[in-house]
């Protein structure tokens, strides 16, 4: 099995965290400040240096003012069509 930040679905994550950083219309360290961590935390999440669970992705996007229910839903969708797209290559292969 690979490392999970180094797979699509993992980009789409952080994806979904840059851009509702984006719509609340906060910069990195205004993030930061929201969460009581240093910039270079949100910096290093939003590129793939820093793995996160789901409790701080929670965390994050609720400060951006997000519903973490629904964004996680909408998230797994994505994901979800991700592996099946994948799965379909694979298939095809074989």
């Amino acid at each position: 099995m690979e490392k999970s930040t180094h797979t699509t679905e993992y980009d789409l994550v952080r994806a979904e965290l840059k851009a509702a950083r984006e719509g609340a219309q906060l910069s990195q360290r205004a993030l930061a400040a929201r969460l009581g961590v240093p910039h270079s935390w949100v910096a290093k999440v939003e590129v793939g240096e820093r793995r996160i669970d789901v409790v701080e992705l929670c965390w994050l996007l609720g400060a951006c003012g997000k519903h973490a229910p629904l964004v996680l839903a909408e998230l797994g969708k994505k994901i979800v069509a991700v592996q099946a797209r994948r799965q379909g290559r694979k298939g095809r292969s074989a």
